[in-house]
């Protein structure tokens, strides 16, 4: 017997053209066929202005996503950085095969995507494969315990090379205890970890996204919070001090001792 918890379907959208894929009765990807660049779920757009600001607009990447969904990150790096080699990591084959064939991606896109974890999937790319690497991933409406490892961390600092940017979407809720020790994995591999939020999210208590971007190299800070201060949406960027001061004190999640992220509100 099917329930709420194993259905997945695309709804129309708030305009046509418009599509929202829903998984687990929740709102999981929103997908505008006319307009990939419109970015309607405020964490997503956070994510993208991380994009917009790694390299010089408009010049090809080489982005790694570790859940795909939707598929509405890469086809904003398609539509805004023509010529980007993009792969995909989606296990969820029968999710994907619903959005090709609903959403189908447009012709000579340059995205991959491969039904597999994150782990199987970035264990089996070259070593500096990636520019960026996207993690979007959920299980049940929780983010994977195996992918906030410092085994895991270790295993994606070697896809990106030096000077890559690692971009997480985390979910947690004040006081921060699962993030604290995801930042603490982070810190612990990868050295600068910034971190981005709503401001509500940060002082309340309620379930939110925080967007972190880790490297071994220079995080573009400032230009991220040029971003913050002009979206309609506004939010705070946490440089590396802040995040130490705030999110600091974790002990780092391990193979041996790890956890998803803390359940939605319901």
């Amino acid at each position: 017997m099917s329930s709420e918890a194993d259905v997945m379907e695309i709804v129309p959208g708030d305009r046509p053209g418009s599509h929202v894929l829903r998984l687990s009765g929740m709102n999981q990807s929103y997908v505008d066929l006319e307009d990939p660049t419109r970015l309607v779920f405020d964490y997503v757009r956070r994510m993208a202005d991380v994009l917009d600001a790694a390299a010089p607009p408009g010049e090809p990447v080489r982005v790694v996503h570790v859940g795909g969904a939707g598929l509405t990150l890469p086809r904003y790096v398609a539509a805004t950085r023509p010529g980007s080699a993009q792969v995909v990591l989606e296990p969820a084959a029968e999710v994907t095969e619903l959005v090709r064939r609903e959403l189908p991606l447009p012709r000579r896109s340059g995205i991959k995507v491969r039904s597999v974890g994150g782990r199987e999937g970035l264990a089996a790319l070259r070593d500096g494969h990636a520019e960026i690497v996207l993690l979007d991933a959920f299980a049940e409406a929780r983010v994977p315990a195996e992918l906030v490892t410092v085994e895991f961390f270790d295993d994606v600092a070697r896809v990106l090379g030096e000077g890559g940017l690692f971009v997480l979407n985390l979910t947690d809720r004040a006081p921060f205890g699962w993030s604290r020790r995801v930042v603490a994995a982070l810190r612990q591999v990868f050295g600068t970890v910034v971190l981005t939020a709503e401001p509500a999210t940060l002082r309340a208590r309620r379930l939110g996204n925080l967007v972190v971007v880790a490297s071994r190299g220079a995080v573009p800070v400032e230009a991220l919070g040029s971003r913050a201060a002009s979206a309609t949406s506004p939010y705070r960027v946490l440089d590396a001090r802040q995040v130490s001061d705030g999110f600091g004190g974790g002990i780092p999640f391990t193979d041996a001792d790890t956890a998803p992220s803390p359940p939605p509100d319901r």
